[in-house]
């Protein structure tokens, strides 16, 4: 009989594995790492769940900070959100869940781990990759992916053992987190449905809300935020705030369709109010501190390090090298936004910062400016546009066509029921 670490949500994956390593000879011993989905009283739920399917200890492990500091971070002061919309919330705490588990497995004398992700999604590659490059000499065990089982099966399975199981546990999988919860099944398979109202546990419905507008102002430091209307507060409790504050008005909600790791494509319905609002606030307050320049590498390099990290890949000596430009390129996002919260949207509706590069005093976009005159203006446009007259006359010259205009796309045969 060996040893196992079990990383365990008290869901339907993780209460099959447990039991079903059990069966297989194997002493196991569950561990749930919260990396910020879970209240005093879930903690204890899951607790009681694991030892009530015959585990031989539970343990959990408070990784909510090193959640925050290590992966956190640099989504917000990069700016970001794969497909333009989602920001990542569950990819980076499989990292730290995985190191989490392996660190317990290492202390405790254990032989391996295990993990309840499938042989379709992202999780599996998330913790194997993670596991891999932290604890080498750890085996890996991910029951459901070797077996191959749908959901409808592990419930079947638990039930003849008489493990009760919650409908709501097999109809979707929610994956709760610091920085956001996912939910996937169902309509989500499905490019053209959308989930219905009960799928979504973080926030009021924004079509039904009628909660009037409400403005709150976001202090940062250094591309990080450190207040919420005056009141400093650590960034794990800054996010709850904020979440608490979107619920009755319906902010946050989204659906992300995209690629996963294996290269099919993937779609889940997502609630980040606190992410989005504070992604949403630091990009404009970058906006207002930042040189073009600045802001343009920001955008490539969070797009970059959010696919890596998104993979898996954020022990690749690579991420530390985005890791410092982005901090280098944050030193001045420093200052206030003022947001305003109402009907399923978060606008943002001013910035000011001691790094403002918005100078009334050097020019007003659209009036006069100080530095520079209009004639000095008009011959920076002369050569501005260089390349493109330069090219529009060897064309002339050579008898080039301009590209003929698109032919508008045929007509539509489908007609609506």
């Amino acid at each position: 009989m060996s040893r196992i670490v079990l990383a365990f949500s008290g869901g339907l994956d993780t209460s099959f594995c447990a039991v079903w390593l059990a069966e297989q000879g194997h002493e196991v011993i569950t561990a749930c790492v919260d990396t910020g989905g879970f209240s005093d009283e879930e903690l204890a739920a899951i607790a009681e769940r694991a030892t009530s399917l015959g585990v031989s200890e539970h343990r959990t492990i408070d990784a909510r900070a090193d959640v925050y500091e290590r992966f956190v971070s640099w989504l917000i002061r990069g700016n970001v959100l794969r497909g333009g919309v989602y920001p990542l919330s569950v990819g980076c705490e499989r990292v730290a869940q995985a190191e989490a588990v392996a660190r317990l497995a290492q202390e405790l004398g254990a032989e391996g781990v295990a993990h309840g992700s499938t042989g379709a999604g992202n999780d599996q590659v998330r913790f194997d990759v993670a596991l891999a490059a932290t604890a080498p000499e750890l085996s890996v065990l991910a029951p459901i992916r070797e077996l191959n089982l749908s959901r409808e099966q592990e419930q079947d399975w638990l039930t003849e053992r008489g493990v009760p199981v919650e409908a709501a546990t097999v109809a979707y999988s929610l994956n709760e987190g610091l920085f956001g919860t996912t939910i996937g099944g169902t309509e989500t398979h499905d490019p053209w449905q959308v989930p219905p109202e009960s799928a979504y546990t973080m926030t009021d419905s924004p079509t039904a809300t009628t909660a009037a507008p409400e403005e709150l102002v976001l202090g940062f430091e250094q591309g990080l935020p450190v207040s919420l209307d005056g009141a400093r507060m650590s960034g794990t409790a800054l996010v709850a705030a904020l979440n608490e504050r979107a619920r009755p008005h319906g902010v946050g909600r989204g659906l992300h369709l995209g690629d996963t790791i294996l290269g099919v494509k993937g779609r889940i319905a997502f609630e980040a109010p606190g992410p989005l609002m504070l992604i949403g606030a630091h990009r404009e307050l970058a906006k207002l501190v930042q040189t073009k320049w600045q802001a343009h590498w920001c955008e490539q390099v969070g797009s970059f390090y959010g696919t890596l990290l998104h993979e898996g890949l954020f022990h690749d000596p690579v991420m530390r090298d985005l890791e410092a430009l982005l901090a280098s390129a944050n030193t001045t996002v420093t200052g206030q936004v003022r947001m305003r919260l109402h009907a399923g949207k978060h606008d943002v509706l001013g910035v000011r910062s001691p790094h403002s590069l918005m100078d009334a005093g050097v020019a007003t976009y659209g009036e006069g400016a100080v530095l520079f005159s209009g004639e000095e203006a008009a011959g920076f446009a002369r050569i501005h546009g260089l390349q493109a007259v330069l090219a529009a006359r060897r064309d002339d010259r050579l008898g080039i066509d301009p590209p003929a205009e698109l032919s508008p796309p045929p007509a539509s045969t489908e007609h609506a029921s």
